[in-house]
């Protein structure tokens, strides 16, 4: 994803900071322990598609 494009989204729930999750596609935003899908490169940023993040994945901020 282009960093760009990236620094200029925000949650849409808490409008905080997105960090990017390479391996599974996902932007994550830990305020709100949801994870994003990236779907042929673009961003899905609908609470509705959004998963909530495991414990393991809330506690591992990267």
């Amino acid at each position: 994803m282009d960093k760009k494009l990236l620094a200029m989204l925000a949650c849409p729930v808490c409008k905080g900071e997105l960090k990017l999750n390479n391996d599974r596609s996902e932007l994550i935003c830990y305020q709100d322990a949801m994870a994003f899908p990236v779907r042929e490169g673009i961003p899905v940023m609908l609470a509705v598609e959004a998963r909530t993040l495991s414990t393991d994945e809330r506690l591992d901020k990267h």
